[in-house]
């Protein structure tokens, strides 16, 4: 599956990664591969993540640190990556 991101998406990656690099670059560096690792898994098994209470948006956890990808099906060929957020902050309406 191709795999699409929103502005917003784009910007959450980037603003993790310049927050977390200021702390640790490596972590950052750890922290971004694992984020692309989950959407990877989501391009292969794009019905494996719940679907949270937005009529076809679903949630994957990112495996080791507390992050959460926010996407839906665009289609039967694409998935379209909306919000990546941290697991700790108040829930995404």
């Amino acid at each position: 599956m191709t795999v699409r991101y929103r502005v917003w998406a784009l910007r959450d990656i980037d603003a993790i990664y310049k927050y977390l690099h200021e702390q640790s670059p490596r972590g950052a560096s750890n922290v971004l591969q694992a984020i692309h690792a989950a959407i990877n898994l989501i391009a292969k098994q794009p019905y494996g993540s719940p679907r949270v209470e937005a009529q076809g948006i679903r949630v994957k956890v990112v495996r080791r640190y507390p992050y959460k990808i926010f996407y839906r099906l665009a289609d039967e060929d694409q998935i379209i990556v909306l919000h990546i957020r941290h697991a700790s902050r108040r829930p995404w309406p």
